[in-house]
C-alpha cells in the first residue's frame, strides 16, 4: 500500500480543517524555499513557495488515504481551491518525478521515509517588486495597513507558522512589527 506525505509549513499545521492525516505533523521534512509573499483573499500575507527565499525545514504528516487522487482531493478541498485551478495550485510528486525546484533532497527524503508519493500547496506568490518599493517593503506596508480582524489574523497566521519556518520575510516582520513566534493553542 502506498503512503503518501503532505508536506506543510503555514496554517496546515495548526489548522488541519479536515485534512485526513494520520496522528500529527512530523518536523523532519525535506528542506523547502517558502516565503512570507502571498496577500490572501483576507487580507493574511502567507507562506508560499519561492524559489529565491533562503531554505527551511518543512513538516509532514502521513496522508490517511493511499490514493494520490483523494490525497490531492482533500488538500484541494482543505486549502479552497477550485477544482479548476487544482492542477495548478495542488502538487505532487511521484517515485518516478523530477526533484521539485523548491523542495530541496525531496526523493531521498522519501525512499528514507518509505514515502511513495507526496503533496502540497503549490499557490504563487501575489508581490512583485517595482521601482517604487521591493517585495519586502510591500510585504511590511501591507500588514501595517491591516486594522481590527483582518490585522488580527494576519498576526494571528505568522507567529503561529512553525518556529523552523525561520524566513528573511519573517525576521523582518518581527524587527518592524514585533510579531514574535507563538505556539498556537491545543
Amino acid at each position: 500500500m502506498a503512503r503518501i506525505a503532505c508536506l506543510g509549513w503555514g496554517s496546515l499545521i495548526w489548522n488541519i480543517d479536515g485534512l485526513p492525516i494520520q496522528r500529527h505533523w512530523f518536523e523532519d521534512g525535506p528542506l523547502i524555499k517558502v516565503e512570507f509573499a502571498r496577500k490572501s483573499k483576507n487580507g493574511r500575507v502567507t507562506l508560499v513557495l519561492n524559489k529565491d527565499a533562503k531554505l527551511v525545514r518543512s513538516l509532514w504528516a502521513i496522508m490517511d488515504t493511499a490514493d494520490l487522487s483523494n490525497a490531492r482531493n482533500s488538500l484541494r478541498v482543505r486549502e479552497g481551491i477550485g477544482e479548476r485551478d487544482a492542477k495548478d495550485y495542488i502538487a505532487d510528486w511521484s517515485a518516478t518525478s523530477p526533484e521539485p525546484v523548491e523542495i530541496v533532497g525531496l526523493p531521498a527524503w522519501a525512499l528514507a521515509h518509505d514515502i511513495q508519493h507526496v503533496v502540497w500547496t503549490a499557490l504563487p506568490g501575489t508581490f512583485s517588486a517595482t521601482k517604487e518599493a521591493t517585495v519586502e517593503q510591500q510585504v511590511i506596508a501591507h500588514l501595517r495597513s491591516l486594522t481590527g480582524a483582518q490585522r488580527d489574523a494576519a498576526e494571528k497566521y505568522i507567529r503561529y507558522a512553525p518556529r523552523q519556518t525561520d524566513t528573511t520575510y519573517r525576521r523582518l516582520i518581527e524587527s518592524e512589527l514585533g510579531w514574535t513566534p507563538l505556539d498556537p493553542p491545543r
